[in-house]
């Protein structure tokens, strides 16, 4: 009888681990690929600075799983080249999405691990990231980088990405691929705000504001908590517009 009833026990046992096992394997992840303006920032004192990525958790059921893989400085090519790429395909599974963001970084002609120019080695980069997310059975989805909050003495909103952006629309068209428009979405973003209330969105800090910036700061590239959030409604909106079967996942 003992015997009888250890072997239901551990089949139920069985039962309910393969469930938590299927429950993994189907949970869709979405991969965030990127820079700075992505990234998951340390939750420490005086550290004022987020990415959009960093507050997507935020934003979906349990049944996505969101890996922010971003990083601050990081390029198309320095991202691979670091092998940061190599980790993160690795872990791709078939139904899974790849948000790929480059754009701020990769202008940098002044640092040649990090530069691609926009009409060739750039798009090439994109390109093969596409290539080897379909290899593995993942939907790869480009992303423009946001605008860098630069207003003239007009009140002039200034474009500082060059060819960037629209290299990262051609490729997608070109690839038949998702985009993700955060560079024309965040664009009429601080049009509508203007010059003055979109300092909110950035690293616009007071003295003595963080102790870690005694002197405050004036930074028109990197997100606060604020432009993290308002920057990630913007992405969601973007993903619900053209990746709809995702659409139900995410929280009202």
């Amino acid at each position: 009888m003992m015997n009888a009833y250890v072997r239901w026990a551990v089949a139920l046992l069985m039962v309910v681990c393969s469930g938590f096992s299927w429950d993994r394997q189907q949970q869709v992840t979405i991969f965030l690929v990127g820079d700075s303006t992505v990234a998951n920032k340390p939750y420490r004192m005086s550290n004022p600075e987020r990415g959009w990525g960093q507050v997507l958790p935020l934003y979906v059921d349990e049944s996505i799983r969101v890996e922010n893989h971003a990083l601050n400085g990081r390029s198309a090519k320095s991202f691979r080249d670091e092998g940061h790429w190599e980790k993160v395909r690795g872990r791709i599974k078939p139904g899974d999405y790849i948000i790929i963001e480059f754009g701020h970084n990769d202008q940098k002609t002044n640092s040649p691990d990090r530069y691609a120019d926009p009409e060739v080695d750039f798009p090439n980069q994109l390109r093969q990231y596409v290539a080897e997310t379909r290899e593995k059975g993942g939907i790869p989805v480009l992303a423009t980088p946001i605008v860098r909050r630069k207003f003239d003495e007009r009140g002039y909103l200034l474009e500082t990405h060059g060819k960037y952006p629209d290299a990262v629309r051609l490729v997608a068209q070109q690839e038949n691929v998702a985009l993700l428009d955060m560079h024309a979405r965040t664009r009429e973003l601080l049009l509508e705000w203007g010059p003055e209330r979109s300092k909110v969105l950035f690293l616009h800090l007071m003295p003595g504001q963080y102790e870690a910036l005694p002197e405050g700061a004036t930074d028109d590239t990197h997100l606060s908590g604020t432009g993290a959030f308002k920057l990630c409604d913007l992405a969601v909106d973007e993903m619900r517009r053209h990746l709809p079967e995702l659409a139900t996942h995410f929280k009202p």
